[in-house]
């Protein structure tokens, strides 16, 4: 991977991580236009550069991240982060294999789409619109719904919301509990990737932050990407939180459904594999 890809990269990271269009199968997507080789390190790029995305929510939110007197807050994310953890864990083979098949991504895209066209008419009544009338049992059923994400293309932002609206939360709060549930989240899958998971460079089992500073190419396409993911995902949450608020997820539905319907099209024709 060269530095321009990895910057590709990331801004495809910082733009979408956010918004309930799917990152993560942007990015695969990204990677496989610009025939980017499919190796452990781009594997590991994928879900590492998420640590820029997870620094600006924290940096937008910080009084809310930094309010240690408020331990409901930081109990509420743990609760709701229990479900992600206990799958991923269990299916951290699957989700991996799921992650080189584009056409997944294109048909999780697709019917990604049509659902965000018509969820502002059935998800209508909303009555809690502070995080602080966010009950455990909420949170611990909006991060069941963020499970549903695991599967390439479904978009973390977009599972987690809907359940937030699901439990009656209002658009901005949903997405604001989305961004709040991201840390804990990507976090975890970010420090797995890093610090736990053995990959097979070569014949040999190494750590993921070996394989990141085995090379000079590899440290700097880290670095710098986070860097720019962290930029842009903080334009990008700006923006989304006040087009929901104003417009729902209407154009959000469209943009899945022509994006799902151009990969389906590349797919069958051979341009993707």
């Amino acid at each position: 991977m060269s530095t321009i890809e990895s910057i590709i990269i990331a801004i495809v990271e910082g733009l979408t991580e956010y918004l309930p269009v799917s990152s993560t199968g942007h990015m695969i997507l990204a990677e496989r236009l610009m025939n980017v080789p499919p190796d452990n390190f781009t594997k590991l790029f994928t879900v590492a550069i998420q640590l820029g995305a997870i620094l600006s929510v924290v940096v937008l939110y910080w009084k809310k991240f930094f309010d240690f007197k408020r331990w409901e807050f930081y109990a509420k994310l743990i609760v709701a982060v229990i479900p992600a953890l206990l799958l991923g864990f269990l299916f951290s083979d699957q989700i991996d294999d799921l992650l080189e098949s584009p056409l997944t991504v294109s048909i999780t895209l697709l019917v990604g789409g049509i659902i965000l066209l018509f969820i502002d008419n059935v998800f209508k009544q909303h009555t809690i619109s502070e995080e602080k009338e966010i009950s455990f049992g909420k949170a611990f059923m909006i991060g069941l719904w963020q499970c549903v994400a695991m599967i390439p293309g479904v978009s973390r932002s977009a599972a987690s919301i809907i359940g937030g609206m699901q439990q009656k939360l209002t658009r901005p709060l949903a997405a604001e509990f989305s961004f709040f549930l991201a840390v804990p989240t990507m976090a975890a899958a970010t420090g797995y990737s890093l610090f736990l998971k053995d990959w097979n460079e070569n014949g040999v089992e190494v750590k993921g932050y070996d394989l990141i500073l085995s090379s000079t190419q590899y440290t700097q396409a880290f670095i710098i990407g986070n860097v720019v993911a962290f930029v842009v995902a903080m334009l990008a949450i700006k923006f989304f939180i006040g087009f929901l608020q104003k417009h729902g997820f209407r154009l959000f539905g469209w943009y899945r459904i022509i994006a799902g319907i151009i990969l389906l099209i590349l797919f069958m024709t051979g341009y993707l594999k």
